[in-house]
């Protein structure tokens, strides 16, 4: 089969379109013909290597998957050949597809049968694939964990990637009053279209500051900041008295600065949240299939686009998911 190979890890040269052994299906697995895959940052990672894990190369990433059920096992009874599915990428006791395990960017892929999530015909195949890792850990972080609720402040930073935009989308359905944050006019334009409330440009302003003044000066009762180092003081300095920050990341580092003065005098709540469950993808599922969710997508790309697909990424140039068609 055709699959995009990642054949050492490097540049976006190591990675290139070639040919795979088709898997099988084995006894409480389906094998799914590939129909959209979600690219994310994670897959840049995997790309380059992620210090401390050892892949068999060549590997195959992507972990955002949809397609149709195209062989089934001996013991498989909750789907059949046919059948439209979306794949949870979180593989109990075996790690995440496309990160850990062989993923979704090729022609086929064999997964665990209750992996599958049947996948609306209301839903596109492009729409459901963009759900699992970002729009599931957003939905984790603000909604299961988070506990936000309606008419509360949120800040979100880094709002202009795909959990970001997720965020934004999930925030306005909870009914919060949404302050974005992101490097570039024309990316807060396109947020503000997505319902943001109030925009900060960060490289123009200090967003603690501006967040401090647009609250008068109470702070937010949610601040979303899975940057990491680079923001982590000014998050802690722009919660309000009682607020919280929710974390599910740090793209900047991890040994970020936590001023503790301000966590016991304001009795802020630190909250991390890791990835999803299934019943966060189902919640999602439904929304999008009752239209009170509509997930953002960039574009579009075939596979043998898969470089095209990458530096995108990496150069920060889209807005919202990139889609890959085997």
């Amino acid at each position: 089969m055709k699959a995009a190979l990642i054949t050492k890890h490097g540049d976006i040269e190591n990675v290139i379109v070639g040919d795979y052994p088709t898997p099988e299906a084995g006894e409480n697995e389906v094998r799914v013909k590939v129909e959209a895959v979600a690219l994310n940052h994670l897959d840049i990672f995997v790309r380059r290597g992620i210090p401390g894990r050892t892949l068999e190369l060549p590997h195959i990433s992507g972990g955002d998957i949809t397609g149709v059920v195209d062989e089934i096992g001996s013991n498989v009874t909750n789907v059949k050949p046919g059948d439209r599915v979306l794949i949870d990428p979180a593989i109990p006791g075996h790690g995440a597809l496309g990160e850990d395990l062989t993923g979704g960017l090729a022609e086929y892929i064999s997964v665990p049968a209750s992996n599958c999530l049947p996948l609306p015909d209301e839903i596109s195949f492009e729409k459901g694939a963009a759900l699992p890792i970002a729009y599931g850990t957003a939905w984790r972080m603000l909604i299961t964990k988070g506990k936000l609720q309606a008419n509360e402040t949120i800040v979100i930073l880094g709002a202009s990637g795909g959990v970001g935009n997720a965020a934004v989308l999930i925030a306005k359905l909870a009914g919060a009053n949404v302050i974005v944050a992101a490097g570039s006019e024309e990316k807060l334009q396109k947020l503000k279209e997505l319902g943001a409330d109030h925009l900060i440009n960060y490289n123009e302003v200090d967003f603690g500051k501006e967040v401090w003044m647009l609250t008068n000066k109470q702070g937010a009762d949610v601040i979303v900041d899975y940057t990491g180092k680079a923001t982590w003081p000014k998050s802690i300095l722009a919660t309000k008295k009682g607020g919280r920050i929710l974390t599910c990341g740090a793209t900047t580092g991890f040994d970020a600065v936590t001023d503790l003065r301000y966590v016991w005098t304001r009795e802020i709540t630190i909250q991390g949240s890791n990835g999803w469950e299934q019943k966060d993808l189902e919640t999602l599922l439904d929304l999008v299939k009752k239209g009170k969710l509509d997930p953002i997508i960039d574009q579009v790309l075939p596979i043998e686009d898969i470089q095209k697909a990458h530096q995108l990424i990496e150069q920060r140039e889209i807005f919202g998911k990139i889609i890959i068609k085997p």
